[in-house]
């Protein structure tokens, strides 16, 4: 009941302030450019890398990235850069 009712509020702020969504709502920023880069934004973590898939921790779930020939551009706590094929980017709510 709690936590419902703080991610209304979140989204109440996020809207009337004006503020950006991935921010005040802890989503995963994600940018793709073409197939060949995608860097994500405020993650928990990483649990798997493979040269065809890598997963993510989030606040909420897991992210699950395929594709080919992945390599790690740049990794910080919150933040990576992925480069090769991205095939599939999947969304695991567990």
């Amino acid at each position: 009941m709690a936590k419902n009712w703080l991610q209304e509020m979140r989204k109440w702020m996020t809207e009337k302030m004006d503020l950006p969504e991935d921010v005040m709502m802890d989503l995963p920023r994600i940018t793709m450019i073409g197939q060949i880069h995608i860097y994500i934004e405020n993650h928990r973590g990483l649990l798997t890398f493979a040269d065809d898939e890598v997963r993510l921790l989030l606040k909420q779930g897991q992210l699950l990235i395929k594709g080919e020939q992945f390599v790690i551009k740049i990794i910080l706590p919150e933040e990576i850069l992925l480069q090769g094929k991205v095939v599939e980017v999947i969304y695991l709510d567990e």
